[in-house]
Parts: C-alpha cells; structure tokens; sequence
C-alpha cells in the first residue's frame, strides 16, 4: 500500500483561524488575515478543536493518492460521501492484462490457504483473458459487418469485451484511487476507520492519512482518531476492549 498526500489547501491551519475570527470579533472581511501569527493561529485553533467547533475547518481540504489496495477497500472508502470526492481506476478502460492483488495477512501465514488463493486469482486472469479474447471477436466481427472501419472496429470492440470480461475479478484485485476530503469530513472518517474495530486494510491507509497531516496540521489534527481518544468507546459489547493501549497509540502517532 502506498498514500501520498499529494494536495491540500495552503496554510491550512491558518485559513481556519481566520475564518473562525470571523465568528468571534468585530473584524472585517479584509482584515481576518491579519494578525494570525503562527503562536495566535495555534492557540486560537487548539481552543476551537477542544471546544468541538467544526464548521470553520470545512473550509480546507486534503487530497490523497493510493495505490496497492483492494477493491475491499475502496467500497467502504466511498461510502463516506459528504465533503469527499473521488477519482478511480476504471476496469472499464483499462485492460488489466495481468492484474495485481491483495492478500489478506491472515491468508498470507497460512501456506495452503495462500496457496489456494493465489491458483484462485491465477485463475480469475485466465477467465478474464479469454472472455475478453471471445468477446473481442465477437464485437469485432459485428462491426466489421455493418460497415465501421477497422481501426473504430478494433478500439470499441476492445472496450466492450473488456466492460463485460471486468466482472470475473475479485474483490482482491489492485486498485488506485485519489480522492479529497474536508477536514471535517477526514475528522469522521477517522473516528470510523482508525478503531481497532475497523476492517484492517482501511484501518492501515486511514492510520497513515493520519501520520501525514498531523505533519501538516499538527494542531488541527491533535484529537484525530478513533471515537474512544475523547470518550467511552461507542461501540458497546463489541468493543476491542483496549482504549488505554489505544490511546497511547494515538498520541504518538
């Protein structure tokens, strides 16, 4: 797996304080930027993340490319939909003629199950390979038939074999995904996605979002991180039953 913060909003923390200001004093539009030395700005938005006030930090966002993940992932990623936006490798377009994919850690220590798993994705290339190879002659011959030129006949029968062969790859396959989020849309997924509770593959790529603004915003992102930082842990019964370990985790990331 590899996240890059390739992009974010500039001086983010220093937007933020400025917008902030806005809601607290007498100042004018011109002048929210003024006086929001680095000492003032930190202060001023350690108070606004203790407090719990989060509509200023919409005002910023944060952009991320990742590579070396599964589909598993991406499904739950963008179920987070507000303040988010996303930009994904489509199976549609491009022909995977060898197709990457993850394998989970607990199938990973398992000789034969990994075993298994990999004649499973060997497999699902083979099927894909020749669907794509029927499909294509198929297509091909059709529009040969009513008349396209060879190279359009070629270019769209390629894509519908490809649209159609797509559906026999599993939820392991590689992907690559860029996306944005708000910080206070980051601030949610966080909550969700850092708990031990979480799925592991998401729990590890939210974690590393984690570590890479905290060197941006260190300030804003202070209480990043699960629910159970600032409180009982939500999830009941369920709970993995280990917030002080967790905690200390969390404040060395």
């Amino acid at each position: 797996m590899k996240v890059t913060l390739i992009q974010h909003t500039p001086e983010p923390e220093k937007l933020i304080a400025a917008a902030a200001k806005l809601c607290y004093s007498h100042v004018g539009t011109e002048d929210i930027m003024e006086g929001l030395e680095p000492q003032k700005t930190d202060k001023f938005l350690g108070m606004l993340m203790d407090l719990g006030h989060e509509s200023p930090i919409e005002h910023v966002s944060f952009t991320f490319a990742v590579e070396g993940i599964s589909r598993v992932l991406t499904h739950q990623l963008v179920r987070h939909r507000i303040g988010c936006s996303y930009s994904q490798q489509s199976q549609r377009y491009v022909k995977l003629e060898q197709f990457e994919y993850i394998i989970p850690p607990e199938i990973e220590k398992v000789p034969l199950a990994k075993e298994i798993f990999i004649k499973a994705m060997e497999e699902d290339q083979r099927t894909y390979n020749k669907l794509v190879e029927v499909l294509y002659k198929e297509h091909f011959d059709r529009l040969i038939a009513a008349g396209k030129p060879e190279k359009q006949a070629k270019s769209a029968a390629e894509k519908s074999s490809i649209e159609d062969a797509r559906y026999v790859f599993p939820n392991a396959c590689e992907t690559k995904i860029v996306f944005t989020m708000t910080a206070r849309a980051l601030m949610n997924f966080f909550k969700h996605r850092c708990c031990n509770r979480a799925q592991w593959e998401i729990r590890e790529m939210s974690e590393e979002m984690l570590r890479q603004v905290k060197a941006v915003a260190p300030t804003l992102f202070k209480n990043a991180g699960p629910n159970c930082l600032e409180g009982p842990c939500p999830e009941g019964a369920m709970s993995c039953g280990k917030i002080a370990s967790v905690r200390e985790k969390f404040k060395s990331l």
